[in-house]
């Protein structure tokens, strides 16, 4: 019997196989934890509507981490921790997978102009990690993780995106 794998799941393997050569064979790093929650973020974060998922009150898309933190201190502790967790991804995302748009995202004109992407992606993933309660306990150790080998992770993710394009923009 053959079995089809979809766009998604090859997709999917491609990113776990370059994170896994990345962070254990070049990194040192062998956790399969880690590598599947980075997998996983790489696969959220194809969809722009997934980075700019967070809305304000109001319903406006959040597109920087000062207004993201601001809905954070309003909102209730589960979407608080929710919050974070998205603030830490992006900061991460971006900081790891594109630090190019970071003049961009962190220009003179924008609120995010004086937030340190690194610590504040790590104060977040910090955050999130103490909600270890039900649902989140699995989860909470991978969190503190990343919020402690932050910049191992922007340095992982910024290889894996140098093989990617390598494969597939030479």
């Amino acid at each position: 019997m053959v079995r089809i794998i979809s766009g998604e799941q090859q997709l999917k393997n491609f990113f776990a196989g370059l994170l896994e050569n990345t962070f254990h064979a070049e990194m040192g790093i062998a956790d399969p934890l880690l590598v599947d929650y980075l997998t996983n973020l790489l696969l959220r974060f194809l969809h722009s509507e997934t980075i700019f998922k967070l809305r304000d009150l109001e319903g406006h898309r959040l597109e920087e981490v000062a207004g993201m933190l601001i809905e954070a201190e309003l909102s209730l502790p589960r979407p608080r921790r929710e919050i974070h967790r998205h603030i830490g991804d992006f900061t991460l995302f971006w900081s790891g997978v594109y630090p190019e748009a970071l003049k961009h995202l962190k220009a003179l004109d924008r609120k995010d102009f004086l937030i340190n992407y690194r610590e504040q992606g790590k104060r977040s993933y910090y955050i999130a990690s103490t909600y270890e309660q039900e649902p989140y306990e699995e989860e909470a150790p991978t969190l503190r993780k990343i919020s402690d080998l932050f910049d191992l992770c922007t340095k992982g993710l910024h290889s894996v995106r140098q093989e990617w394009e390598m494969k597939f923009c030479a």
